[in-house]
């Protein structure tokens, strides 16, 4: 029996909670905004700063594999306002840190507490919403993660600006600020994700047959089983090479534009102080425009995987980004570099946006957040992997880094892409050959 109508929250509610939950979250992707204050404020190293960074990712994978296992246990309320009261504590943290000058407090509070948060905050959102929306699963997790794709935006051309113009540069104040202000925002956007009731579907939908939404025995089966099959390792690998391609990118865009336009400008000039602040100003306009294509990306991409189906949308977004990697290879136009960056952000967001309809298709309702936990283990992995192999490049091939960089992502794509064509669309069950 349906439940009745008056007791149900307005599933569009949830829906925008999950989405400023994951907006608060994504302000992580602004980090490179604080790298250069933070290498001053404790005199450390690029690297020694950066760790800080590669911990929260690498920590929000594996809490987001907890949450997904536990979310059941424990509910969406409260594992969502666990996770951003850790997250926002990982920036008080890092402010005690940055006033006493210690690296391993920072990598404590921001990689390591921050990170966990962010794990438990990220992966809450998308599978209560996708519970709430089975008639436009992929379109809504695309516009819930999307979120997250903009929050790089809003910390760096708002939040960030307006709380160092106010504190003077005072770092440890403004992490101070930023903490409160996550606190705020998501332990009130946490406390909106609750569960449908059972039996519940929107009014007018009736499930395909096929679908899983409403066939719980086929669900049937341990968690090993899921993720050590081999549909779940597939799918694994292929988020994990679109999300390599994109970090990878994503460390550098600003360093290769400003070359970029070195290479159009006198040599004399640029000593200049003016023209240094002018191609700073370039590559952090370029930041922004991508982080916007970050977000849509998530968005466009989750509403095209219902339409055209979700391997079919994978295959597009390794396809074309293994065009564009190629193509990068040839391009000395700043204008062109700018578009293509845009695209191949907009691409990696694609990668967040379609998989969580695409476990949920695959492995059904039951299983969706301890599966798509899991799957997001490849972000954590990737978010070490891609900015290391970068930096090795970069230290041994300093010329050619960023050619051989290009070239890395598009094989790393191929790899991913052939991958796709061993992979469908068809519902996974337990002790039967599913691919």
């Amino acid at each position: 029996m349906a439940p009745e109508a008056k007791n149900i929250p307005n599933r569009w509610l949830i829906a925008f909670m999950g989405t400023l939950l994951q907006l608060a979250l994504g302000t992580v992707y602004a980090w490179s905004y604080f790298q250069q204050p933070v290498m001053a404020a404790g005199n450390w190293t690029n690297a020694q700063a950066a760790w800080a960074f590669s911990l929260a990712i690498f920590f929000l994978g594996l809490a987001a594999a907890w949450g997904g296992i536990n979310l059941p246990r424990f509910g969406p309320r409260k594992l969502a306002m666990l996770g951003g009261f850790l997250f926002g504590l990982g920036y008080l943290i890092a402010a005690y840190a940055l006033y006493a000058k210690s690296l391993p407090v920072l990598y404590a509070g921001y990689g390591v507490i921050g990170g966990l948060g962010l794990g438990l905050g990220y992966v809450t959102p998308v599978a209560t919403v996708a519970k709430w929306f089975p008639d436009k699963k992929g379109l809504l997790t695309g516009l819930v993660v999307m979120g997250f794709g903009f929050g790089a935006l809003i910390m760096a051309k708002a939040l960030a600006p307006f709380l160092m113009s106010m504190t003077g540069d005072d770092l440890v104040q403004v992490f101070s600020c930023v903490g409160v202000v996550m606190l705020i925002t998501t332990l009130a956007a946490g406390y909106a994700l609750v569960d449908p009731p059972a039996g519940y579907l929107p009014d007018g939908y009736a499930p395909p047959p096929e679908s899983g939404a409403v066939l719980p025995s086929q669900d049937a089966g341990t968690v090993k089983q899921y993720i050590f099959s081999g549909k779940f390792l597939m799918m694994w690998t292929v988020f994990f090479f679109n999300i390599i391609a994109g970090i990878m990118f994503i460390s550098f865009q600003s360093p290769l534009l400003q070359d970029l336009l070195k290479k159009t400008m006198d040599p004399a000039t640029l000593g200049d102080p003016r023209v240094i602040a002018g191609l700073a100003a370039a590559g952090a306009t370029l930041i922004a425009f991508s982080s916007i294509f970050n977000g849509i990306g998530r968005f466009f991409w989750g509403g095209l995987s219902d339409k055209i189906g979700r391997v079919e949308t994978f295959r597009l977004i390794l396809g074309s980004q293994l065009v564009i990697f190629i193509a990068m290879l040839f391009v000395d136009r700043p204008i062109i570099f700018g578009i293509l960056v845009c695209y191949i952000l907009m691409c990696y967001g694609g990668g967040f946006g379609s998989m969580p309809s695409f476990v949920l298709d695959v492995f059904g309702q039951k299983m969706m957040p301890v599966v798509y936990g899991a799957v997001l283990t490849a972000w954590g992995c990737a978010g070490i992997v891609g900015p290391q192999i970068v930096a090795f490049l970069k230290d041994n091939f300093a010329q050619q880094a960023a050619q051989y960089t290009f070239a890395a992502a598009a094989a790393l794509l191929l790899c991913g892409l052939i991958i796709t064509f061993a992979l469908d669309n068809r519902r996974f069950v337990p002790g039967k050959q599913n691919t």
